[in-house]
């Protein structure tokens, strides 16, 4: 056990979703994994392994925000013995060609947290990627189910409020797609770990068409995004 996950050895799968919103990893399991049995109730952050296509999968909250996916993957990636995860979240997108409900792959995820630059002692912009594979089985996923998946650059925020709207419009003319909260930080750490890492994240609200989705979308809707990351995760 860990400070943050109660699970014992083996009760996690090599393969764990990661889900911001513990109450989407409840849903989760309980729609698309078979036999899934809750492994960990801490702090209401909930975890679940289940099968999927005959695969043994895991589903865990992680909270929003880098500082709290550092948490959950680290303790995942270093105890528990755990090598794929998948960020399955939503986003703001930016990208004038993209809609809600639409489903993002992150390639890489730009960031204005200070953590990478205090994990290089202040002197490297660490540049987090995608593991390539992982990222060519969710496209081949998405193409097989007739979904149409949008591949780019994500920007992991620290903040959800800002004072800087004009960064949004810069960070669109740079190409990048959607704002999250998570990916940076999951993305460099599985490179610690030499894991492998993918977020996919579903637009829920679109930041400069001032559209968005309902709460109880964000929570239980998201099921392209899901199908995707299992399909990818257990090909």
């Amino acid at each position: 056990m860990t400070a943050h996950i109660s699970a014992k050895p083996g009760d996690i799968a090599e393969s764990v979703l990661l889900p911001g919103d513990p109450l989407r990893a409840k849903w989760i399991a309980e729609n698309f994994l078979t036999d899934a049995t809750c492994y960990t109730e801490v702090r209401n952050m909930f975890g679940f392994t289940g099968t999927y296509k005959g695969k043994r999968v895991s589903v865990q909250g992680t909270g929003m925000g880098q500082p709290s996916a550092s948490i959950y993957t680290h303790e995942l990636l270093d105890v528990y013995g755990v090598t794929t995860v998948v960020r399955v979240g939503s986003a703001g997108a930016i990208h004038n060609d993209i809609e809600l409900r639409d489903v993002v792959a992150g390639i890489g995820a730009s960031t204005n947290s200070s953590m990478n630059r205090i994990r290089f002692n202040g002197v490297v912009d660490y540049a987090p990627v995608a593991d390539f594979g992982l990222l060519r089985a969710s496209v081949d996923a998405a193409t097989a189910r007739g979904i149409n998946l949008h591949v780019g650059q994500l920007y992991s925020s620290d903040t959800f409020y800002t004072d800087a709207p004009d960064v949004e419009a810069k960070l669109a003319d740079y190409g990048i797609l959607a704002i999250e909260m998570e990916a940076a930080a999951i993305y460099t750490l599985a490179a610690k770990f030499k894991a492998r890492a993918l977020a996919l994240c579903t637009i829920s609200d679109h930041i400069l068409k001032g559209t968005e989705l309902p709460a109880a979308d964000r929570q239980e809707s998201f099921s392209e995004m899901v199908e995707i990351a299992l399909d990818a995760v257990t090909a």
